[in-house]
């Protein structure tokens, strides 16, 4: 099996990604890993969902939609970010911008001068610190020794995130046609179509009147018209289980022209690095 997640080497998604495939390959963004596995160039995809810090990846929640594929494991692991630099000073602090957002206390207080840039990955920054003195990339300790012959990097800090409990959220997902009822989580995407007073508490009522738990319940822009919204729906039961396919159909009579995406039912892993 081979799977494919954010590249290059050693970010934090490569990290989850080696508990679901030994073959992992790599994409610069998250939507070219989603439409990869939708079009079967690979078996599985890893993208990162949801940070205790940050919040939900927007783009992860995009493509999910967009794309015809299936939720089929979820992955939860810690995130240590390290400080990693040629030497103590430096003028630019390089990573991913959930990266650069979880360890913004650290970073205004140690470094309130040191410029911020957004790169594609933990281990794009990291790469830009090889790549040139005046830069210090932030990602796990263990990206600061060099696996090519390049410059290894110093470690100048270690669990700068600003909560320590912070863990980041993977889903796997796989070919549409892999999607199972079995689980003891499922995701699904509501669009609506509509919007009246009471909508969103009709739509929540169909879990709560069969005690079915909302772990998270997120509105991102349908891209129709503005204002216009769509609802991520994470709940704490299986699709096999009658609760849930009643919860499900009260939905799909609620949205009447709009329509429900199943994305699939799964089990959560716990992953330590």
């Amino acid at each position: 099996m081979q799977a494919v997640t954010l590249g290059p080497a050693g970010t934090y998604s490569h990290r989850a990604a080696r508990a679901v495939a030994d073959d992992v390959a790599f994409r610069e963004s998250v939507t070219a890993i989603v439409e990869a596995v939708a079009g079967g160039e690979y078996d599985r995809g890893v993208v990162p969902v949801e940070n205790s810090i940050e919040g939900s990846v927007t783009e992860s929640l995009d493509a999910l939609t967009e794309a015809d594929v299936a939720v089929v494991r979820e992955i939860v692991t810690p995130i240590r970010h390290a400080l990693l630099a040629q030497a103590e000073t430096f003028e630019v602090v390089a990573s991913h911008s959930q990266a650069l957002a979880q360890c913004r206390d650290y970073l205004e207080r140690e470094y309130p001068d040191a410029r911020r840039e957004a790169v594609a990955s933990t281990a794009r920054g990291v790469e830009r610190a090889r790549e040139d003195p005046s830069v210090a990339g932030i990602g796990h300790p263990a990206n600061a020794a060099s696996d090519d012959g390049g410059v290894d990097l110093r470690v100048l800090a270690e669990d700068i995130q600003d909560q320590s409990s912070n863990a980041t959220r993977f889903l796997v997902v796989a070919g549409d046609d892999e999607r199972t009822e079995a689980g003891g989580k499922t995701s699904v995407v509501v669009y609506p179509d509509a919007n009246y007073p009471g909508l969103l508490l009709e739509l929540l009522e169909a879990f709560a009147d069969r005690d079915v738990n909302l772990s998270r319940i997120e509105s991102r822009p349908s891209g129709e018209r503005l204002g216009d919204y769509l609802f991520h729906i994470d709940f704490e039961a299986g699709l096999y289980e009658e609760r849930a396919q009643a919860a499900l159909g009260d939905v799909e009579e609620l949205v009447g022209d709009g329509w429900v995406r199943v994305l699939g039912s799964y089990d959560t892993e716990h992953v330590v690095y």
